[in-house]
């Protein structure tokens, strides 16, 4: 059985009942309440109620985190980002499914990581995703049938040495893990094409960060490329530039108005050459430690305000609440209020606010716990904004 609508087992059927039941709190909250929602979360946990419920219940806070029900109409990502990030969606597959396009050649990722914020990349591809599942929804509506996954082309001409530069594979990793964790089952099928001799070098740079399904769903095409994608893509939905028929309004062939090429970012958008912080304080933090900054809120509403730079490489960074006054505590044993990530702060200064609900010991934390060895030298400034 395949654990798909129409295609379950009794036990299946049984674990789904079950499954529903249990996330009853939160399922009203959820982008979709369809047996064939829930059942992707099934099938990526192989019908393991607790498991199923664990990461469905995850991706409920992340989606509270990110904004994701309104990310596509109420945040606008970086100028940067929206002309030199490449890719878009294109045209249908012969079942209905949207085509969405990654090209990588034209990327320039040292530029675009000195201009914007990794955070910034991750809710790029969250709005690109959020928008890609209602085109789902739409689908299914016009067409009568269940479309719930996404055909990728992934275009590997020209990708090179400057792709495979550290700080651009970190913030692969970290958008791969995003989506392999909040959006299961989404991709139907990976084509990729004009791969280079680098390829397998790059694939095991990031391979690990796919789950297995991920990976049995990724075609590698040979010369014959133009052919193959006609066998999933009818020629009428396929731009021109890939070996179809479609092209833009005014003719061209690469289809500019759905996907963007990129390209290389003038060095005008280079944050760090047009931003000088004053900072208030700075820390070492030696490898595999990390460092509390504390701070009282008095009054609810009120703000927490910070701005840090590192030197030389990342840094971790999350928001905790204390929950024994000012008693010394460790972060396994607070309560996590922004979730701890990794910030590119030796590229692009991180300047961000939260605002406290609640009064209380908060705690901003920079973490260096995962790095064994490199210490990181952390400037930052940090305050509380009273409304009172």
């Amino acid at each position: 059985m395949s654990g798909r609508v129409g295609d379950l087992s009794p036990k299946q059927t049984d674990i789904l009942l079950q499954f529903r039941d249990k996330i009853q709190d939160i399922l009203p909250k959820l982008p979709a309440q369809s047996d064939h929602y829930l059942l992707r979360w099934l099938r990526a946990r192989n019908f393991n109620v607790e498991k199923s419920e664990a990461m469905i219940r995850k991706h409920f806070e992340f989606r509270k985190h990110v904004k994701a029900d309104t990310i596509v109409d109420d945040w606008q990502p970086p100028e940067v980002i929206e002309k030199f990030v490449s890719g878009g969606m294109c045209g249908y597959d012969k079942e209905g499914s949207p085509v969405w396009y990654d090209v990588i050649g034209p990327l320039d990722p040292k530029g675009l990581l000195m201009s914007a914020t990794k955070q910034d990349f991750i809710k790029t591809k969250v709005k690109h995703i959020e928008m890609l599942q209602r085109e789902c929804i739409l689908q299914s509506e016009k067409l009568g049938k269940n479309v719930e996954s996404v055909t990728l082309i992934y275009d590997c001409e020209d990708l090179g040495l400057k792709h495979l530069w550290k700080p651009a594979i970190e913030t692969y990793g970290d958008i791969l893990t995003m989506y392999e964790n909040n959006y299961p089952e989404g991709l139907k099928r990976v084509c990729l094409i004009k791969a280079p001799k680098l390829f397998p070098i790059a694939y095991n740079l990031i391979k690990h960060f796919l789950c297995e399904e991920t990976r049995r769903k990724i075609m590698v095409l040979g010369g014959n490329w133009k052919d193959v994608l006609q066998e999933y893509i009818d020629p009428k939905q396929l731009p021109v530039a890939y070996g179809g028929q479609l092209t833009d309004p005014d003719g061209d062939p690469m289809c500019k108005t759905m996907i963007n090429y990129g390209g290389v970012v003038p060095r005008s958008y280079y944050i760090q050459e047009s931003i000088k912080v004053e900072y208030e304080k700075s820390v070492t933090i030696g490898r595999g430690s990390s460092h509390h900054v504390e701070l009282e809120v008095l009054f609810p509403g009120s703000v927490l305000r910070w701005q840090f730079a590192s030197d030389g490489a990342d840094i971790g960074f999350g928001v905790f609440m204390k929950t024994k006054g000012k008693e010394k505590q460790k972060a396994a044993d607070m309560v996590e209020m922004l979730p701890s990530e990794r910030y590119n702060a030796h590229l692009v200064p991180e300047d961000g606010t939260f605002t406290c609900t609640e009064v209380g010991f908060y705690v901003l934390r920079f973490d260096n716990t995962y790095s064994m060895f490199q210490s990181k030298k952390v400037s930052f400034t940090v305050e509380v904004l009273n409304q009172e």
